[in-house]
């Protein structure tokens, strides 16, 4: 039997938009460096397909700066999506173009209406249960909504707290395989990874913690030498790409693809 939260078909990506120079940021580091991301964009595809997946492009929205971040639109489970809404008001019209898509490849597609807000790059879905950080993307009305749908189809979810001053709860952390976790030393601190064998980033490496697991890949951001030597010597088969220009912008390596 394969493993739904590493084991996967299917990905949806979305060409970054030339308007993504104007993506929304915590704090201002420069503007991307948009000829840049493209090359980076189409190396993050090229990889995810080279595992056999199929991989679906969508083209760009140039209304939406931040929609490359499909992540961020829904949640993709075994057997439902969940269409999300965004809790910055700049993208909440993102959803609807992901809609169709999502529709195409699922019977059952579920749509959360509010008041609350959620966004997928507070979730992170294990093989035991659906952890969800709460941020200032995604409140408790949100989550209560997401816990209503997924709870009827057998999931377990489970609301945790992103640290202060983190977007979303996975900028500080990723799936690795059934039983593991790579996080920040202070998300672990937190406790809300009990019960799970943690891995953590090397100290000033905390932005590595964005990585994906993606079939036999871990893919992470290029640029962080310790953390990377660290998932290798555990075994794992790391695929570094560069994220320079996305993170500029508050994206890392999860943002970039919905996966299912």
């Amino acid at each position: 039997m394969t493993n739904p939260s590493f084991e996967f078909s299917h990905a949806i990506t979305r060409k970054p938009a030339k308007s993504v120079i104007a993506g929304l940021r915590a704090e201002d580091t420069g503007t991307p460096d948009f000829a840049q991301m493209e090359m980076d964009h189409a190396t993050y595809v090229a990889t995810l397909t080279e595992t056999g997946a199929e991989v679906i492009e969508l083209p760009a929205l140039e209304n939406f700066p931040d929609s490359v971040f499909v992540e961020d639109d829904a949640l993709c489970l075994r057997d439902i999506a969940i269409l999300m809404r965004p809790g910055a008001a700049s993208r909440m019209g993102e959803v609807a173009h992901m809609a169709g898509t999502l529709r195409g490849q699922y019977e059952n597609v579920f749509e959360i209406k509010g008041p609350g807000f959620i966004e997928g790059g507070d979730i992170l879905t294990t093989a035991r249960e659906i952890l969800i950080g709460k941020s200032a993307r995604t409140d408790a009305a949100g989550v209560a909504e997401l816990r209503d749908i997924v709870t009827r189809f057998g999931y377990t979810l489970r609301e945790v707290q992103t640290p202060a001053d983190v977007l979303h709860f996975k900028t500080d952390c990723s799936l690795l395989d059934g039983e593991t976790i790579l996080a920040t030393k202070r998300l672990d601190a937190s406790g809300c990874f009990e019960g799970y064998r943690v891995l953590h980033t090397a100290d000033g490496e905390e932005a590595a913690a964005n990585a994906i697991r993606f079939n036999q890949f871990v893919i992470m951001a290029a640029g962080f030498p310790k953390t990377s030597e660290m998932l290798r010597s555990n075994g794992y088969e790391v695929r570094e790409i560069n994220n320079t220009e996305c993170a500029k912008i508050d994206g890392g390596m999860s943002c970039l693809s919905l996966r299912f």
